[in-house]
């Protein structure tokens, strides 16, 4: 187990607790054979390392209720999203969510919006994901009662009327979001004010479809088309006439998943300046762990974006419009690690838990994630790290050694390259 420690994060007021006794702790050592990687057909690979949750131990939770913060309905909602991710299959994860049914998607995005809005608003009363899923089946009851007579149309016709009652009648309508736009990436949020990610609106789609091949009013084979553009809306095509050019546009139940939460974890990473790097890299370049000699130079939007970040983490603050939010970032890591997709997730989070001053965890997770990326079935994945990231990655692994060999080293005293003063500009 973690040995017990007390320390002080500069992101939560209070002390933390690593506690031996906490129901989710886990072993601090990562077993190397416990992960293995699957490739599935065509050009997708699908990283997958089959450990129970229980063998990892995240941070998030615990420290807010070390500092205080109750997490029950948070906790609660955690549970429900793991507890449909574990019906996704090597098969589901591949099935288009068009005609998934292991996984209730709904349920799911749900799921994640209940843990997110627990965090951030500390209601004594939780999201109620029930009363959502039934807005969702309203959705489909209401399009019967409209357009009954399509059932007896073509798949055409019928498919242009499903449009025109979610676009034009309803009114959904798709929004690029960003932090100031956060509730177009959460489902309730999207179900109640009608403007959403392209995720969030294939997801309601898909589930309307769902409904009505349930009830035997769809009697045809259906796929989504998912836009990779910025405006264009989901739209549903008749299967039997598709085109090879729609199969990178077909979202899958994983992809769907994935998708939603790496949208979440974009718009609320904490380093929100230079978007042409990597959220690894902009962390990365917070914690000084990239050579500066090999980068362009900065401009004073991107020194101003990071030092004023640095003094929110001194001041215990979680949350700030345009740069992100830590809270809804590593919950959001959490969530994408059990999802088993990514290696390069481990290394994220890692960072994130640097920054927090978790030291000990943070290595942990960053030696997890050099030992599967250096081993031989880790170098089968479909993104290669460039060789900045993976300079800044050695970086920091020397520094957090650094850090834990040095007795006494308080997480409460860490200080960044641009902490030389209390000013926040």
């Amino acid at each position: 187990m973690f040995a017990m420690s007390f320390s002080v994060s500069p992101w939560i007021s209070g002390p933390f607790a690593l506690s031996s006794s906490c129901s989710s702790s886990a072993s601090s050592s990562f077993n190397l054979s416990d992960f293995h990687f699957s490739v599935s057909s065509g050009a997708r690979v699908a990283c997958r390392a089959h450990y129970a949750s229980k063998d990892l131990k995240f941070v998030l939770h615990h420290a807010l209720d070390d500092s205080g913060i109750h997490t029950a309905h948070a906790k609660v909602a955690r549970d429900g999203f793991c507890s449909e991710i574990k019906k996704l299959s090597d098969i589901e994860r591949e099935t288009s969510i068009s005609i998934n049914r292991g996984v209730d998607l709904g349920k799911a995005a749900l799921f994640i919006a209940a843990e997110d809005d627990s965090l951030i608003s500390h209601s004594s009363v939780p999201l109620p994901v029930d009363s959502f899923i039934e807005r969702l089946d309203d959705l489909s009851m209401d399009y019967c009662s409209h357009y009954s007579s399509a059932f007896r149309a073509s798949p055409e016709v019928f498919l242009e009327t499903l449009d025109r009652y979610l676009y034009v009648n309803k009114g959904f309508r798709r929004t690029n979001a960003k932090l100031s736009e956060a509730q177009a990436l959460y489902l309730h949020s999207v179900l109640t004010h009608r403007s959403g990610s392209a995720a969030l609106l294939s997801l309601i789609y898909s589930e309307i479809l769902k409904m009505l091949r349930l009830w035997g009013l769809l009697d045809f084979d259906v796929e989504i088309f998912f836009p990779h553009d910025s405006h264009s809306l989901p739209r549903g095509y008749h299967k039997q006439k598709s085109k090879e050019s729609d199969q990178p546009h077909i979202m899958t139940s994983q992809s769907l998943l994935v998708e939603m939460l790496k949208s979440l974890k974009d718009a609320f990473w904490p380093f929100q300046h230079d978007n042409t790097k990597s959220l690894f890299l902009r962390a990365a370049h917070a914690a000084n762990c990239i050579d500066r000699s090999n980068t362009a130079t900065e401009s004073g939007f991107e020194l101003a974006s990071a030092k004023a970040a640095q003094h929110r983490l001194e001041r215990g603050v979680w949350t700030s419009i345009r740069f992100g939010d830590m809270r809804r970032a590593l919950s959001a890591c959490e969530r994408l690690i059990l999802l088993e997709t990514d290696l390069m997730e481990l290394r994220d989070y890692s960072i994130l838990l640097y920054h927090c001053g978790f030291y000990e965890e943070s290595l942990q997770y960053l030696k997890l994630y050099k030992d599967l990326e250096s081993s031989s079935t880790g170098r089968r994945l479909s993104k290669s790290p460039s060789n900045l990231e993976e300079d800044a990655v050695e970086k920091l692994m020397v520094r957090l050694n650094l850090i834990l060999m040095e007795e006494g080293w308080g997480r409460s005293t860490y200080r960044s390259f641009l902490a030389n003063n209390s000013e926040p500009w």
